[in-house]
């Protein structure tokens, strides 16, 4: 295997920033499910289960991230913020 610290800044960066992003979506995505079922009075083994799911995620996202580098890093962290910003725009845009 390839360690991720040796490739060319040009590659590494956009890779991290898109695993950001699909880290991200992943994340808020789970995080509102889990509301929902809190919301709604759902099952609490689900919302327990992905609450233990979505910060697994986030974790081992940012610890291969941490593996590339601390640039690596900041790209992944970047994504998931955008994640975030287009997910509360989506959720804005939503008519109520």
């Amino acid at each position: 295997m390839t360690d991720p610290s040796t490739l060319p800044l040009i590659v590494l960066l956009p890779i991290c920033f898109l695993g950001g992003l699909f880290i991200g979506w992943g994340y808020f995505r789970a995080l509102r499910e889990t509301a929902n079922l809190i919301v709604e009075g759902g099952k609490p083994l689900r919302a327990i289960v992905l609450t233990l799911a979505r910060i697994s995620l986030l974790a081992t996202g940012f610890f291969i991230a941490v593996l590339a580098g601390g640039l690596a890093l900041l790209a992944a962290l970047a994504g998931v913020l955008c994640a975030k910003w287009i997910m509360l725009r989506r959720l804005r845009d939503i008519p109520t």
